[in-house]
């Protein structure tokens, strides 16, 4: 049996981008896959950039329980926090004395930033021998990356072969499974959604915020009687991505025939969200007051993860001498 392993950052309330580029396709892939997946929230490495607790650990929190909102059996699945898992420090320095200096100044994550180095700390330098870490004491097989994390999943294949060949067959080689993120969701501002560039729609807001963020979404300057493009309204874009095929095909005939406003097109969109998304912002608002639920499920994948690691960490120590 294929093991599957994904990480999940940590940085808040996943938005609407997050949930039907990655989280959707995830927990359907997880819940009906015969495969043995682990899916754990990459709360270490938030701490690269991240310094205050209450902010980590909150984002954490957010995060495990949107995941859960839209439906994740973590019994099918193993789901777990990355700090819950010590084991994996240990096994990153290990991969650490295995890797070459040069090749880590070579990471994306490191060279985008290198022209600031005072801003630059360790942890951030050696950030993908702590992403191997996290692939390799699972002995995962597949590994569903973006085509941006795709040097990453490099890397680790580069230092678990690089181990074997010295040590032993030690670890499990993994194979990407490179995800297409050509279909991005579009934010507010018909850039992709990011939280960075704050064009995001949260569709666990309340309905007063959710529909004050919907009507900021940029439109062209076209009075209610004229006829609109839809392929050229951001509007009509996530309104595509969200309704159903007849809903798309109704209010594609009436931006052609002219008579719909952008204001009445958002609207529609503000109600198709609450409709589409109403049972997990149902569950989203019951995990958020039952957290004590949350941290449990958190533990227990925990508990089956740290049984994995510490085969798989075993096995290294084993191999250099301890």
């Amino acid at each position: 049996m294929a093991k599957i392993l994904t990480g999940i950052q940590s940085t808040g309330t996943p938005h609407l981008g997050n949930i039907l580029g990655a989280i959707i396709p995830a927990v359907e892939m997880a819940n009906s896959s015969n495969e043995e997946s682990y899916l754990f929230i990459a709360n270490m490495h938030s701490l690269t950039q991240i310094k205050d607790q209450n902010i980590l650990k909150e984002n954490t929190f957010l995060t495990a329980a949107t995941w859960l909102a839209f439906g994740l059996d973590s019994k099918k699945s193993c789901f777990f926090r990355q700090s819950d898992v010590p084991e994996v420090t240990e096994l990153a320095w290990y991969l650490s004395c295995f890797f070459p200096y040069q090749r880590l100044k070579l990471a994306h994550s490191f060279k985008d930033k290198s022209d600031n180095l005072k801003d630059v700390n360790s942890g951030l330098f050696s950030y993908p021998m702590l992403m191997s870490a996290d692939i390799l004491m699972y002995d995962a097989d597949i590994v569903p990356v973006g085509k941006d994390q795709l040097q990453h999943l490099e890397m680790t294949r580069d230092v678990a072969s690089r181990f074997n060949n010295l040590m032993g067959d030690t670890f499990v080689v993994p194979e990407a499974k490179v995800q297409d993120d050509t279909k991005y969701i579009i934010g507010t501002d018909g850039e992709k959604m990011s939280k960075s560039k704050s064009n995001i729609i949260d569709i666990f807001l309340d309905d007063k915020k959710l529909r004050k963020q919907i009507m900021k979404i940029q439109t062209q300057s076209l009075s209610v009687e004229e006829s609109k493009n839809p392929d050229q309204c951001n509007v009509f874009k996530l309104y595509k991505v969200i309704a159903s095929e007849d809903q798309v095909k109704k209010l594609h005939l009436q931006y052609t025939a002219g008579g719909i406003g952008y204001g009445e097109a958002k609207e529609l969109l503000f109600h198709e969200i609450l409709n589409r998304f109403s049972i997990n912002r149902q569950n989203f608002l019951e995990l958020t007051n039952d957290r004590d639920r949350v941290e449990e499920l958190l533990l227990e994948g925990a508990i089956k993860a740290r049984k994995q690691a510490q085969n798989v960490l075993k096995r290294v120590r084993s191999r250099v001498g301890y």
